[in-house]
């Protein structure tokens, strides 16, 4: 693993003696820049948190930026007087000019000017030294800015180990060995990937990367080459999850690779947010232990009408209890968040409502994290976000695959095919593709999924008692945060 050595633990407050009086040393403020979008910033603030808790040496400003549409990120707080939340003031990007796939990119490249601003508004304060730059997947370019202020900037990857193993290598060949991405479009071509156990099918690659034409693939390039510069990488993942993916990046020459995992905000059991969240625990309350198949497919994972018509079908022909997040999409070409349907009645099948009155119950936006954690709950039909992967093993509940965008179909992949810890509905399915998964394959994912004896519930059971000890004292996560925090701190020195 690329790991540094381990060093002999620090005191968390040290002094220094000058002129015969104590004085606490100044704070090493760190500075967090998350992409837009709950999953980014939920996972930025929890490990926020979790370094401020751990070594009160550390503050944190988050640098928060907001999407042109709408977001759920409101509600975001940090609930510590070591973390500070900065909102950059609005960015017009008119996407007019720029490539379907670079727009993200671009847009926070716009951010640069207010970043700057920002960091230097806070370092005009003589109580914070600044240490770094933690930045998102999709803000390399703000590197160059820390740069500029003379500090090293680290990665906070949040997605799989295995993941950023694939992003490295495939930047590799690429650079160095002309490997053609468009050879895996529309290819059941495979490729040996050393982060992953099999070989990964071009089905199940980032259709982003394989979107030449539009820019996609220089994008994945752009921030994969920028990863190599930073000074470490903190995953959220744990050893014991994805072992080998963490040791093929042994004797590699990428920057070190800390997993920290499952950093996840296990308080968020809140129904806020939901007018209705009280209602659906109260029915999950009235339901048998393990019986439900919770549906739910991320904050952008929404459905037009002909298929949410064969995910109805299939659930009823099933007869599982269910409990449905059903999201209408945003109109062709818009980018903007899935939103709750006016009147479901309109888009589900005639009398289904009725039929399964007693089994089933369809709401809109759900409380994810308190329903996973709810004991009725036996089965989650999910988009593979990695947040939600991480949740689904913390709670031990089980998954069918049904994969939306961006890295969902390889993680599909590798919870099926790598580490058996999921069944498929699909693994390479995509938004944006006409396909229609039909009621016959969800029906046989979802008997797949809540049968009893598989070997998928007995794996989960097992990793979800080790994903509560790894970041406890004396676990592998607990121990590489640590390595993190020290060598910062040791980078800081320098």
């Amino acid at each position: 693993m690329c790991h540094p050595t381990t060093k002999p633990s620090t005191h968390p407050i040290f002094f220094s003696l000058c002129s015969n009086r104590w004085l606490v040393m100044k704070q090493t403020e760190l500075v967090f820049i998350p992409s837009p979008g709950i999953g980014h910033l939920a996972a930025t603030v929890e490990i926020a948190k979790l370094i401020t808790k751990r070594d009160p040496r550390f503050s944190i400003t988050i640098i928060m930026i907001k999407f042109p549409f709408g977001s759920n990120d409101s509600t975001i707080t940090s609930n510590s007087d070591s973390i500070r939340l900065v909102t950059l003031p609005p960015v017009e990007v008119s996407p007019g000019a720029i490539a379907p796939s670079l727009v993200i990119t671009e847009f926070l490249k716009a951010q640069i000017p207010l970043l700057r601003d920002a960091v230097h508004e806070l370092t005009r304060s003589n109580s914070v030294r600044l240490g770094g730059f933690v930045i998102d997947m999709f803000c390399t370019s703000m590197i160059d800015v820390a740069d500029e202020f003379g500090v090293p900037s680290y990665l906070f990857f949040t997605s799989s180990a295995a993941f950023l193993g694939f992003m490295f290598h495939l930047q590799f060949l690429h650079d160095y060995e002309d490997l053609d991405f468009n050879e895996f479009k529309d290819s059941d071509a495979e490729l040996e990937v050393p982060s992953y156990a099999n070989p990964v099918p071009g089905k199940v690659f980032p259709p982003v990367m394989l979107d030449k034409e539009r820019g996609g693939a220089e994008m994945f390039l752009y921030h994969t080459r920028r990863f190599r510069r930073v000074k470490g990488i903190m995953v959220n993942t744990f050893v014991e999850l994805e072992s080998h993916a963490i040791q093929s990046f042994s004797g590699c020459k990428i920057p070190p690779v800390y997993p920290v995992g499952p950093v996840l905000n296990t308080q968020g059991g809140s129904v806020g947010g939901c007018q209705d969240a009280s209602a659906v625990m109260s029915w999950l309350d009235d339901q048998p232990s393990s019986s439900v198949v919770f549906l739910c497919f991320g904050s952008m994972g929404g459905f037009g009408g002909d298929q949410v018509k064969e995910i109805a079908h299939g659930l009823e022909r099933s007869g599982h209890r269910f409990l449905w997040s059903l999201r209408q999409p945003p109109p062709k070409g818009k980018v903007e968040s899935p939103s709750n349907y006016a009147n479901v009645e309109e888009v589900l099948p005639e009398g289904f409502l009725h039929r399964t009155a007693k089994i089933g119950k369809v709401i809109g936006w759900a409380p994810q994290v308190a329903i996973l954690a709810h004991s009725a709950v036996g089965g989650f039909v999910s988009h593979c976000g990695w947040n939600s992967t991480l949740e689904s093993i913390y709670y031990g509940v089980p998954v069918a695959t049904w994969p939306m965008f961006a890295e969902q179909q390889i993680n599909a992949f590798q919870m099926v095919k790598d580490l058996g810890l999921a069944v498929e509905i699909k693994m390479d399915y995509n938004k944006d593709s006409s396909y229609v998964v039909s009621a016959q394959e969800i029906e046989i994912g979802l008997k797949n999924l809540m049968n009893i004896d598989n070997e998928v519930r007995k794996k989960r059971e097992e990793m979800k008692k080790i994903s509560r000890k790894v970041m406890i004292e004396g676990g592998s996560s607990h121990f590489s945060l640590g390595h993190f925090i020290e060598d910062v701190i040791d980078q800081h020195s320098m």
